[in-house]
């Protein structure tokens, strides 16, 4: 089985990229072998969809086929980057529905930036479990949760929630990335750490020129989601140069609890 130097949890098409995409350029540049996991990249339900994802493609311009459309520009942006890739079925938020009732778990912006529903602890359990079952790789670096998107709330426990059942110490292997572009809101929110808190370590990783422009134009590879985020693709270019230079590279954090989820 390959191993990889590291893993990038997405919990979206375009996470990873949009928050990691100069490191890992510059990584995949001296040969590291990087996969991108996108964890949220299942087929939507058969049943009819409900008005707020209905409204959400009509803002992505993808009528038919739209989680497909959206793989295919996931796998345009890891080529960019240099990044193997993997999709697992989990659908986005905005097509999950209660196991027992069918109806919607997250009908707008305010379910799917407020709490994790109750029903979705199965799916928590589930994922923890196949995080369990990845490929060896070094380090595992999963979203922090800047923005407190349902979907990235969810990856980051169900990856704590795995390290803690394997049994690692402290940190060892799980670095926490900070979710862009929610940080341009939100440099980091109280809810994903609070950075007074001696348990959290900060590293900055430096990035190239060339890693900055590779993240670019993966982001850029992301069409349909490009206006949610950005009026155009010199917009994108300077909001994410804007970023770089206010952050000195990329942020990450390391947690110094044990367990992770202690943090």
């Amino acid at each position: 089985m390959k191993e990889y130097a590291a893993i990038y949890l997405s919990p979206h098409l375009d996470d990873a990229a949009l928050s990691c995409g100069a490191q890992i350029y510059d990584r995949t540049a001296v040969g590291d072998p990087i996969l991108i996991l996108t964890i949220m990249a299942g087929e939507p339900p058969v049943a009819p969809l409900s008005p707020f994802a209905q409204a959400l493609h009509t803002r992505w311009e993808l009528a038919t086929d739209v989680v497909a459309a959206r793989r295919e520009e996931d796998a345009a942006a890891c080529a960019i980057l240099g990044a193997a890739y993997a999709h697992w079925d989990a659908p986005d938020c905005i097509y999950r529905r209660h196991p027992l009732t069918g109806e919607s778990l997250y009908n707008s912006n305010a379910d799917i930036f407020g709490p994790v529903h109750a029903a979705e602890q199965a799916l928590v359990a589930q994922l923890a479990a196949r995080l369990r079952q990845l490929p060896p790789h070094r380090a595992l670096y999963v979203p922090l949760g800047v923005g407190n998107h349902v979907d990235h709330q969810l990856v980051r426990v169900a990856a704590e929630q795995a390290a803690v059942a394997a049994e690692q110490a402290a940190g060892a292997g799980l670095i926490y990335y900070e979710d862009y572009p929610y940080t341009r809101w939100e440099a980091v929110t109280v809810r994903a750490i609070d950075p007074a808190d001696a348990r959290w370590q900060a590293q900055v990783t430096p990035v190239s020129a060339e890693g900055v422009a590779a993240r670019i134009d993966a982001a850029a590879a992301f069409v349909s989601q490009t206006s949610t985020f950005f009026s155009d693709r010199a917009d994108l270019e300077a909001q994410i140069w804007e970023e770089v230079n206010r952050v000195g590279g990329e942020q990450l954090w390391r947690c110094l609890a044990t367990p992770p989820s202690q943090c």
